[in-house]
């Protein structure tokens, strides 16, 4: 496919990393991005190479949302139209029936993801955001719902995972208000710089010190977890996991590790 408003890369160390990359338009989300998002994210899920990835946007914002001009366009046809084409990408898909959607295919992934969210994060960028593993942000970086300010009711699934992530009371707020914040948690950087440095520091110790097989597996069990709310089948596929990587080499090598007081060699 031709990338015109996605770009990626893979390091060495396995953490692929995606730019949202229409700088122009601060990253704002369109039907092309979107089919590109996926694409390339279905090139990083089949490539055994990469063990974490990391989304963010080029230039000063991560995404404001929503192109204006598509917006505009809702309004004048009286209904939605996603911009795709009929055939999707489908990263993530066949895990779980409840991920195989949009955005939410994202939890479906054998990686982690990371957002980096390096300035303004609106509507969909925001729902992109909360979908992933794991999200870092630069202090002063914007962030809003965005929906009911233009007389939408929560997109994308936010009215599932946002209270999931902050709360029930947090993230009505958010959601009816459709208020501006900014990030202020121990996951903020001082600066666009510090969070790039910061996020590309933490993914490659993910990507090198962490078992891989054994950070899919969690992965699995946590999004099982969000879909259940069963402890007791929380135990026991636990415990059914564990006799499973027992037995393997990524094991062995992390004990061998251990008892040598030496990093892993995954």
């Amino acid at each position: 496919m031709e990338l015109k408003t996605v770009r990626y890369e893979v390091a060495p160390t396995g953490v692929a990393t995606v730019w949202l990359d229409r700088p122009d338009r601060n990253n704002a989300w369109t039907g092309r991005m979107h089919t590109e998002y996926r694409w390339v994210l279905a090139q990083l899920e089949s490539d055994p190479a990469v063990r974490v990835g990391v989304v963010t946007g080029s230039g000063k914002a991560f995404s404001v949302g929503g192109d204006g001009r598509a917006l505009a366009g809702h309004a004048d046809r009286g209904g939605y139209d996603p911009g795709t084409p009929d055939e999707l990408a489908e990263p993530g898909y066949g895990v779980h029936p409840e991920l195989d959607h949009d955005l939410a295919f994202q939890l479906g992934l054998r990686f982690p993801l990371i957002a980096a969210v390096n300035g303004a994060c609106a509507g969909v960028a925001f729902a992109l955001a909360c979908f992933c593993d794991l999200r870092f942000a630069a202090a002063g970086a914007r962030l809003t719902t965005a929906a009911t300010k233009l007389g939408l009711p929560a997109e994308y699934g936010l009215s599932w995972m946002l209270p999931r992530l902050v709360g029930v009371g947090a993230a009505a707020d958010l959601l009816y208000s459709s208020r501006i914040f900014t990030a202020a948690d121990d996951a903020v950087l001082p600066d666009p710089e510090a969070l790039r440095a910061h996020v590309t520091d933490y993914a490659t110790r993910l990507a090198t010190e962490a078992g891989p097989n054994a950070v899919s597996a969690t992965k699995r069990l946590l999004v099982a977890d969000l879909l259940r709310h069963a402890p007791g089948t929380s135990v026991e596929d636990s415990k059914r996991l564990l006799h499973e990587h027992m037995g393997t080499a990524e094991y062995r090598e992390g004990i061998a590790a251990f008892g040598e007081r030496r990093p892993p060699r995954f």
